[in-house]
């Protein structure tokens, strides 16, 4: 059995993929650092917009070719599991796996990771903020509407404020405009995923004044699945020797 070394498509954007290695240094917390699995990072900040890629089409067969090259060589490099630290690139998977169908069992979905712990936990309701790409292609809504599960999202008057929030983590640059408005969406539901790589980020800054009793960080969790898998997989080896 291959040691789990997690392989992760970042840069999209480079403060979200910072939070995703804080993330796994927490989750996988040792006392030794050999006793953490690698980790492999491509924070590849230079591809074209996954969100303008999927809603006009825009330098999209780029895209596909760069998230393409970058998965190969992530398992090239040695990588067992790769995470795509960011919820819109989810859209270009299909595509991508006719192209590159022997790395199918390697890529860890994190939108069906998350939707099965929101149907795990019986949730009836979740509202969920993301990017537009996200939000319009419906890859959350589909799995869970299909599961019973009513899905709630902004409404298209408030893309401008999510945009907002989203770009205040890619530039690091916050103020209470941007507190109000990321809790004033998220306050309104009982449960809420955080469809975007960067809004775990407001999550964490903003914590103190979040009422939402379910919050999902697709990331996070994705981080304690593969943690389980790299808990048995020890267990498996020691009862080999």
């Amino acid at each position: 059995m291959n040691q789990l070394t997690i392989g992760v498509l970042g840069g999209m954007g480079t403060y979200a993929t910072i939070h995703f290695f804080e993330q796994y240094a927490h989750v996988f917390n040792a006392e030794k650092e050999w006793e953490r699995p690698r980790i492999i990072i491509d924070n590849r900040c230079t591809m074209p917009s996954r969100v303008r890629a999927f809603l006009y089409g825009e330098r999209r067969e780029q895209l596909v070719e760069e998230m393409i090259e970058s998965i190969e060589n992530l398992v090239k490099s040695g990588a067992t599991k790769v995470v795509l630290a960011c919820n819109t690139s989810h859209l270009f998977i299909p595509e991508i796996m006719t192209r590159i169908p022997q790395y199918i069992d390697s890529i860890v979905n994190i939108i069906e990771v998350c939707a099965k712990k929101v149907i795990d936990d019986q949730i009836k309701e979740v509202f969920l903020i993301g990017s537009e790409g996200t939000i319009e292609s419906r890859i959350y809504q589909n799995i869970l509407e299909s599961q019973g599960i009513r899905c709630v999202v902004p409404q298209k008057e408030q893309y401008t404020n999510l945009r907002k929030c989203i770009e205040s983590v890619k530039q690091n640059e916050y103020s209470d405009e941007i507190r109000e408005i990321f809790l004033s969406l998220i306050n309104e539901h009982t449960a809420c995923i955080l469809g975007c790589t960067e809004l775990p980020i407001l999550y964490e800054k903003y914590s103190a004044g979040v009422n939402c009793e379910y919050i999902y960080d697709p990331l996070f969790l994705v981080l304690n699945q593969l943690k389980e898998e790299f808990i048995n997989e020890k267990n498996i080896n020691i009862r080999s020797i």
